[in-house]
């Protein structure tokens, strides 16, 4: 039998942080002659974007990267990255089905993201105080899926993997945790997230 759920670890772009309305995407890919896929890995998946994820770099110099690859001024640079976030929106049902998870349980956040994130969680987009623990790799400099990162996490929550639940949009991420013994889930709705959470805590699901 497996060991009681001592801890949920969740991510949080894709996740408590989602794209919930593609169109402002959609525009300024076609502005810029990009499909949506390659605007994302333009964005995420740079040179720029990979150290900045790791906390190499600033997040501002990113941007000023990618600034400067466009070709544009600070102006339009302004403009795309608030369109670039303009769908975005806080997931406030699942954010609160972690606070009640909060008395219960150590729950923690382990996210991929750039050096603004922690503000973006504690002031335009709150939840923060839902986590016990919030890792971000551009803090740790260490990112998804190494396994190093989800060993931290684990010491910071005092558990073990068998003790720990954790969801995940990526598979990627979801099969490294898988391989240290951690309850993965893969992400695809609020709803199922919840209820998969939910059977796993009361033993009644396929860890």
């Amino acid at each position: 039998m497996a060991n009681k759920i001592k801890t949920v670890i969740w991510d949080m772009g894709g996740v408590i942080l989602r794209s919930e309305d593609w169109s402002p995407r959609k525009e300024l890919a076609a502005r810029y002659g990009m499909t949506l896929e390659s605007m994302h890995d333009f964005v995420f998946n740079s040179v720029s974007g990979k150290l900045a994820t790791l906390g190499k770099i600033e997040e501002e110099a990113h941007w000023g990267d990618i600034g400067g690859q466009l070709r544009i001024n600070s102006e339009s640079l302004r403009e795309f990255r608030e369109h670039f976030w303009a769908g975005d929106s806080l997931d406030h049902e699942l954010s609160d089905f972690i606070r009640k998870l909060k008395p219960n349980y150590t729950t923690a956040l382990l996210s991929n993201a750039w050096t603004n994130a922690r503000n973006v969680l504690t002031k335009s987009k709150p939840c923060i105080d839902a986590f016990h623990v919030a890792v971000f790799s551009c803090e740790v400099g260490l990112a998804k899926p190494d396994p190093a990162i989800y060993n931290l996490i684990l010491r910071l929550c005092s558990s073990e993997p068998e003790e720990a639940i954790f969801v995940d949009d990526f598979v990627e991420n979801i099969e490294a945790a898988n391989k240290l013994g951690i309850h993965g889930i893969l992400f695809k709705n609020a709803d199922q997230a919840m209820t998969d959470v939910t059977a796993l805590i009361n033993g009644s699901g396929a860890g």
